[in-house]
C-alpha cells in the first residue's frame, strides 16, 4: 500500500507535470516521464479500429522495444484528427526529444480527453521546456495527477520485490473512470521499474498482467481510441536481466500483476458516478473461457449494477446474466454468494435475504457453476445516476 504523501522514487526514472492550458480549469494537463538511460519498453494499445494518433505513433515506436520519455497529455484526446494530428504527436516527441537530448524515436507520446478536437499545439510547444526543468525523482504524484480526466482520484501502485539479493521496484499509474471495456479501456497506465528484464520477457510479463487485470475491468462496455499501458524497464539495479526462462520470471510477472490489478482495482472504484466497488468471481467451470464469459456477462449487465445500486437483492438479474453468458451451464448447480452470504443454492433462492446485502462499498459476488476446476475474476461498479450526468456534459 502506498501511505499517504508518501514520494515513490524509483532508480533513474525523473518525473514532472505542468498545466499547459488544455483544460479549462488551468489545472496541470501535461506530464512527463524521463529515464536517464534507455530502456527496454513493452506496450499494449487499445483494440479498437479508429486509434489516436499518438496511439499509431507508439505502436510504430514499441516494435523497437526501446524507449526512454513518455509525454503525456490530458483534455485532449487527439484522436479523428486526421493528418494533422499523427503530424501533431511527432512534433511533440520531436520538441521532446531535442530538450531531453535524446533521439525522436525513444519518446512515447499519449493523449486522453475529448475526441475530434485539434490539440493546442502553440500552448503546448510552450509548456514542454518548463516541464523538462521541473523533472524529479520525487514527482510520479504530480504525473498520476495530471492525466486525469473524469477521474476523481490519482491511481499509484508500487511495489519492492527481491531479485537475487537486491530490491528492485515497480511503480504503476493509471487513468480511466469511464468509457472502460474489457480489453482495455479509456485508459492510460504506465509502469516503470530498475529491474533488467529482457525485452521478451517484458513483453510476455505485461500481456499475462493487463490480461489479468485492464482486460478484465467493466464499467459501461465503451471501448476507447486511446487505450494505452507501457511499461519501461531501465535495469539500474544491475541484475542479470530477468529471461522468461529464468527462475525469477514468475515473481517478477506475478508483481507486475499485481501492480496491475490493483491499478485496475482502483478504475472500476472511480467508475463515472460509481458508490460500490464490484468483484465478479467465476469458478468451477470446465476452462477458464468459460469462467470468463460469465463473469464478464454479469459485470456488463446494466441490470446487475443497477440492483447492486439501489441495494435490491434481485438475484434473478445475475441468473440470467449467467444463462445468456453463451456459456453451457447447468442451473440446478448453481450457487451464488455475496460476499459470504448464500443468495442462491443450487439454482433456487433461499427465502429470506437481508435487505442491506448490498449496502457496502466493496462487493464480492461469487458464483459456482459446479462443472470443473477453473475460475475467472471481473472487475466493475455499480451504475447509477452519475454516471448520466457525468456523460451528459462531458464536452460541455
Amino acid at each position: 500500500m502506498i501511505k499517504k504523501n508518501q514520494a515513490i522514487t524509483i532508480p533513474g526514472f525523473k518525473f514532472s507535470a505542468v498545466s499547459a492550458g488544455i483544460k479549462k480549469t488551468g489545472t496541470k494537463d501535461l506530464a512527463l516521464i524521463f529515464s536517464e538511460n534507455i530502456t527496454t519498453t513493452a506496450g499494449v494499445f487499445t483494440t479498437n479500429k479508429i486509434k489516436a494518433a499518438p496511439v499509431k505513433l507508439d505502436i510504430k515506436r514499441i516494435v523497437s522495444q526501446k524507449g526512454q520519455a513518455i509525454i503525456i497529455n490530458s483534455g485532449n484526446a487527439n484522436a479523428c484528427t486526421g493528418a494533422q494530428g499523427l503530424k501533431d504527436a511527432k512534433e511533440i516527441s520531436g520538441i521532446t526529444a531535442k530538450e531531453l537530448c535524446i533521439i525522436p524515436e525513444l519518446v512515447y507520446v499519449s493523449s486522453t480527453g475529448v475526441i475530434g478536437r485539434p490539440l493546442p499545439m502553440q500552448k503546448i510547444k510552450k509548456a514542454i521546456p518548463e516541464l523538462v526543468e521541473k523533472l524529479s525523482p520525487y514527482s510520479l504524484t504530480e504525473v498520476s495527477t495530471a492525466i486525469m480526466t473524469t477521474d476523481t482520484f490519482p491511481k499509484m501502485a508500487f511495489k519492492k520485490i527481491n531479485i537475487a539479493g537486491k530490491i528492485g521496484a515497480i511503480a504503476g499509474i493509471a487513468k480511466g473512470a469511464g468509457m472502460i471495456c474489457p480489453n482495455l479501456a479509456t485508459m492510460l497506465s504506465f509502469i516503470v521499474t530498475d529491474i533488467a528484464v529482457e525485452k521478451k520477457a517484458l513483453d510476455s510479463a505485461l500481456r499475462n498482467a493487463v490480461k489479468n487485470s485492464f482486460n478484465r475491468l467493466i464499467i459501461d462496455n465503451d471501448m476507447s481510441t486511446n487505450d494505452t499501458v507501457l511499461i519501461m524497464a531501465n535495469g539500474m539495479l544491475k541484475n542479470k536481466p530477468i529471461t522468461k526462462s529464468s527462475s525469477l520470471y514468475p515473481k517478477f510477472k506475478n508483481a507486475l500483476t499485481e501492480i496491475t490489478y490493483n491499478l485496475a482495482k482502483m478504475i472500476a472504484k472511480d467508475g463515472e458516478g460509481a458508490t460500490k466497488l464490484i468483484e465478479i468471481i467465476a469458478k468451477g467451470a470446465k476452462t477458464e473461457g468459460d469462467a470468463e464469459k460469465i463473469a464478464k456477462s454479469i459485470a456488463s449487465s446494466m441490470l446487475v449494477k443497477t440492483a447492486i445500486y439501489g441495494n435490491d437483492p434481485n438475484w434473478g438479474r445475475i441468473m440470467a446474466a449467467i444463462g445468456y453468458s453463451g456459456v453451457e451451464i447447468n442451473e440446478e448447480k448453481i450457487n451464488i454468494y455475496i460476499d459470504k452470504f448464500k443468495l442462491v443454492n443450487k439454482g433456487m433462492g433461499i427465502k429470506k435475504i437481508p435487505n442491506n446485502i448490498f449496502s457496502k462499498k466493496e462487493i464480492v459476488v461469487t458464483v459456482e457453476l459446479g462443472l470443473g476446476k477453473k475460475e475467472a475474476k471481473i472487475l466493475t461498479c455499480d451504475l447509477t445516476e452519475g454516471y448520466i450526468k457525468i456523460n451528459a456534459s462531458y464536452m460541455t
